[in-house]
C-alpha cells in the first residue's frame, strides 16, 4: 500500500512539473490544490455535473459575500468613519460613489487576468485573482478614519475598492459556461440558474453576520471595531473558495472539456471588436434585473437607515427574509424557463419589474409591514429574472470568443445596470421623492424589454 501511494504521489508531482505557474505565494497555493486535484482525478473518472455545480455555487457565494459585506459597510460604516466631515446623506452618496469604482475596474481586471490565463493557465489566474481579492478585502478592515489621516482615508478606501474590482474581473473561471454547454437540452434553464444562487446565499450570510454584530455590540463598539470582523471572515471564505474551485479546474478532465468546447481565453480587445453586437445585447438584456438587484439590497438599506426610525438589525433581518424568497425564486426560474423558454420568462419579468417600479418604492416609508411587502415582492421578481439573466445571449458568441465574451458581458452588464444604481437611486429619491427611484428602475425595465425584443428578432433562444 505504501508503495502504491508513493507512486501516485510521484506521478502527481511529475504531472505538476509540466505545468507552468507564477512564482511566489500564489504559486504555492495553486501547487497544493493542483496536486490534490490530480490525486483525485487522474484515474480518468470524468467530473460529475454536480461537482461542477458545487464549485460554481461556492465561488459565486464567496464573491457575493464580499460584495454584500462592502455594500452594508457602505451604508452603516464608511459614511461615519471615512466621510465624517459631511452630513449623513452626502456621506452615503460619497460612499456609494466609491462603491461604483469596482464596477468600473472590473472589465480592466478581465483584460489583465485574461493575459494571465493565456500565459500561465486558469489555475494561476484564479489563484492570483482571489489572492488580490482577499488582500483588498481584508485590508479594508484596517482602513483609518478621516479624523486620523484626513483625505488619505478616502484614497485608501478607493484604492482597495478598485483592487476588489480588478480581482473580480479575474475570478471568472468558466465553470458557469461549462455547466451551460453541458446541460441537457430540456434542462438548460435549470443549469443556468445554478451560478445565480450565490447572490442570495451571500446576502443571507453577510446580513446575518452584521445583524449579530449590530445587535450584540453598542453603536460605539460596532463603529470602533465590530464592523471590521466581516472583512476578516470574507478573507477566510475566499481561501476556502479558492481551494474548492482549484480542486475542479486543475484536473485533466476539466481542461479536456474546455479544449473540446473551444472555451479558451482570447484578448479582451479582440473580443470587443469581433463581438460588439452580442456584447451590447448581453449588457442590456439583464439591465432590469441588475438594477432591481440593488433596489432591493443596497438602496433600501440606505433609505431606511437615513429616513426612518427602523433599526439596521431589524431591516437586515427583513433583507434575510427577502433573500430566502429570492433563493427559492431563483430555483423556480430554472423550472419555468425549461417549460416556457428563457426569453419569454425574462420578457414577462421585465414587465413585472416595470409594474413593481411604479408603486413599490413608496412602501419603504410604510413601516415594517410595507417594507416586508416591498422586500418579499421585490426579491420574488428578482429571483425569477436574475436566475436567467446572466449570460442570456452567451450562446450567440462564436466558440472562439465565448469564454472571454461571457466574462466581458457580465462585467459590462453589472457596470451599466448596477454599478451606479445605489448612488443614482438615493440621489433621485432624496431630491425628488421615492417615486423617482421607481422611475429609474422603470427605465431599466424598458431597456431590457427592448433588448429582449431585438434578441427574439434575431431568432435566439438561450
Amino acid at each position: 500500500m505504501h508503495m502504491i501511494i508513493k507512486q501516485a504521489q510521484d506521478g502527481a508531482l511529475i504531472s505538476h512539473n509540466r505545468e507552468r505557474s507564477i512564482s511566489g505565494m500564489t504559486s504555492n497555493a495553486s501547487t497544493i490544490a493542483e496536486q490534490d486535484a490530480r490525486a483525485l482525478h487522474d484515474d480518468g473518472v470524468p467530473l460529475e455535473p454536480d461537482e461542477i455545480s458545487i464549485g460554481v455555487i461556492i465561488g459565486r457565494t464567496s464573491e457575493f459575500f464580499d460584495f454584500f459585506v462592502y455594500a452594508i459597510a457602505s451604508v452603516l460604516v464608511f459614511p461615519n468613519l471615512v466621510f465624517s466631515f459631511t452630513d449623513p446623506l452626502r456621506g452615503t452618496l460619497y460612499s456609494f460613489g466609491i462603491f461604483a469604482l469596482a464596477f468600473i475596474a472590473r472589465p480592466f481586471g478581465t483584460a489583465i487576468f485574461t493575459l494571465v490565463d493565456k500565459n500561465y493557465g486558469r489555475g494561476a489566474k484564479l489563484t492570483s485573482a482571489l489572492f488580490l481579492l482577499g488582500i483588498s478585502t481584508a485590508a479594508l478592515a484596517f482602513i483609518p478614519t478621516y479624523e486620523q489621516v484626513g483625505g488619505f482615508a478616502i484614497v485608501f478606501l478607493a484604492m482597495l475598492r478598485i483592487g476588489q474590482g480588478l480581482a473580480l474581473g479575474g475570478t471568472w473561471d468558466g465553470l458557469a459556461s461549462l455547466l451551460a454547454m453541458n446541460a441537457p437540452k430540456r434542462r438548460q434553464g435549470w443549469y443556468a440558474m445554478i451560478p445565480q444562487l450565490g447572490a442570495p446565499l451571500g446576502l443571507i450570510v453577510a446580513s446575518g453576520l452584521f445583524v449579530f454584530l449590530v445587535s450584540s455590540l453598542s453603536a460605539r463598539d460596532f463603529l470602533d471595531f465590530g464592523w471590521r470582523y466581516p472583512f476578516f471572515v470574507a478573507f477566510a471564505i475566499n481561501v476556502v473558495a479558492l481551494f474548492a474551485r482549484l480542486r475542479i479546474i486543475a484536473t485533466p478532465e476539466y481542461e479536456r472539456q474546455f479544449t473540446n468546447l473551444e472555451l479558451t481565453p482570447v484578448r479582451a480587445s479582440e473580443t470587443l471588436v469581433s463581438e460588439r453586437r452580442n456584447l451590447l445585447l448581453g449588457a442590456f438584456t439583464p439591465l432590469a434585473s441588475f438594477a432591481l438587484f440593488h433596489m432591493v439590497t443596497v438602496f433600501p438599506l440606505s433609505w431606511v437607515f437615513l429616513y426612518t426610525d427602523e433599526s439596521p438589525a431589524r431591516f437586515l433581518t427583513i433583507e434575510i427574509l427577502g433573500a430566502i424568497v429570492g433563493l427559492i425564486a431563483v430555483m423556480v426560474s430554472g423550472i419555468i424557463a425549461d417549460r416556457i423558454g428563457r426569453l419569454r420568462l425574462l420578457s414577462r419579468c421585465s414587465i413585472a419589474i416595470g409594474v413593481f417600479a411604479l408603486f413599490a418604492p413608496l412602501l419603504l416609508n410604510g413601516g415594517t409591514i410595507g417594507q416586508i411587502i416591498y422586500m418579499v415582492t421585490g426579491f420574488a421578481i428578482l429571483g425569477l429574472s436574475f436566475g436567467q439573466s446572466s449570460g442570456a445571449v452567451a450562446a450567440r458568441f462564436s466558440k472562439k470568443y465565448r469564454y472571454t465574451g461571457s466574462a466581458l458581458t457580465s462585467d459590462i452588464a453589472w457596470l451599466i445596470g448596477a454599478g451606479f444604481a445605489p448612488v443614482v437611486a438615493l440621489l433621485l429619491s432624496s431630491t425628488l421623492g421615492l417615486w423617482s427611484g421607481g422611475a429609474y428602475l422603470l427605465s431599466g425595465a424598458v431597456c431590457t424589454f427592448i433588448a429582449l425584443r431585438v434578441t427574439k428578432h434575431l431568432d435566439f433562444e438561450g
